[in-house]
């Protein structure tokens, strides 16, 4: 069974160790990097994630706050290792995730930055409602930001 932790002083170094496959690499940062990310985000909400199955670290995630308008969640950093891929453990993790957001109810949505050439994430958050923001940052032109309406 999937369920969230926080990344703890117990669980951090598995964690980092975690990685996805060759292919995936230019689409995120590696575990370690996903993991400072969170404490460098610590002053706008920002939190690590570590997805589980029956005990089992199998992912992480990273949510953080925006600081500036329009004021929302962001999904900075979403992965599932690679010997876990394939198996509905990132949708699964997804759907926590978008859960936990909506019970929080800070935001009335999420957003995150896909990507063009991540077909296999812009399906996963597509068919979890996530939908082009139209917003184009010059920073990250080869990228899609996609928004989420949680409520």
């Amino acid at each position: 069974m999937i369920r969230l932790t926080e990344i703890t002083e117990d669980n951090w170094l598995e964690a980092a160790s975690l990685s996805v496959k060759e292919s995936q690499k230019g689409f995120l940062a590696p575990a370690a990097g996903i993991i400072a990310r969170g404490y460098v985000y610590r002053n706008c909400g920002g939190r690590v994630l570590v997805i589980e199955n029956d005990g089992t670290i199998v992912g992480l995630a990273l949510v953080r706050e925006f600081t500036d308008e329009p004021l929302g969640y962001d999904l900075q950093q979403f992965m599932i290792d690679k010997r876990f891929q394939g198996r509905g453990y990132g949708s699964a993790a997804l759907s926590l995730i978008l859960d936990m957001l909506r019970k929080e109810g800070r935001y009335d949505h999420v957003e995150v930055c896909v990507k063009k050439d991540d077909k296999e994430a812009l399906r996963l958050y597509e068919k979890h409602g996530f939908t082009d923001s139209g917003y184009y940052d010059e920073d990250a032109p080869d990228s899609i930001n996609m928004i989420c309406k949680l409520f």
